[in-house]
């Protein structure tokens, strides 16, 4: 089994993890050593099967204003944890293939590993919801035609993107494609840049 097509199996190990409770609160069920590469893409996914639950909690049009307001917050920090473990990931493949060298003509890729790997881990949780939709017993013949098409769809992107990534590690690994790892830089989370905090 190929590298992504492994993530691919521990992001959607994740999912299901997080369907057995249904629970933004509900503790995560780690299965995979927290340090390893394959803990790291699990909390990545969990982290992220959290997020997608809040913003379908916050779309409540009945919600109390302040507990949306607090729910903003959470899902403001959701996403720096989120950035956090990319970078993480990205650490990760920028150590194991450190001593590769470039061959000449090398190229640069549009986003790094750990990027791609974020769109996986995306890509699973829709995929799952899909299918759900797919599989519900309430809707209409009509309503699961067109999720059933949607699936299909999604199913496809996974199968690109799989391919991509893996495609991208190996030409990684022969220095056909050299890795450039910029740091995000979200302004607003920063007392420094964001003028409504510094300004108080």
């Amino acid at each position: 089994m190929k590298f992504a097509e492994k993530a691919y199996s521990i992001f959607e190990r994740s999912v299901a993890d997080y369907h057995i409770d249904d629970d933004v609160d509900a503790p995560t069920r780690q299965p995979y050593e927290a340090s390893s590469i394959e803990g790291v893409l699990y909390a990545k996914n969990r982290i992220d099967a959290v997020q997608w639950h809040l913003e379908d909690i916050i779309r409540d049009p009945d919600i109390d204003p302040v507990a949306a307001l607090a729910l903003k917050r959470r899902i403001d920090k959701s996403n720096q944890d989120r950035t956090d473990m990319v970078e993480e990931l990205d650490s990760y493949f920028r150590d194991t293939y450190k001593d590769v060298a470039a061959v000449a003509g090398a190229t640069i890729n549009t986003e790094s590993p750990a990027w791609a790997f974020d769109r996986l881990s995306i890509l699973a949780l829709k995929i799952y919801h899909m299918r759900a939709e797919v599989e519900r017993p309430d809707a209409s013949p009509e309503h699961k035609a067109r999720c059933a098409a949607k699936l299909a769809v999604l199913e496809e992107q996974r199968a690109d993107l799989t391919d991509a990534i893996d495609t991208l590690l190996d030409d990684i690994a022969a220095g056909r494609k050299y890795m450039k790892v910029y740091r995000q830089m979200k302004m607003y989370n920063d007392t420094d840049t964001n003028p409504v905090l510094y300004k108080k």
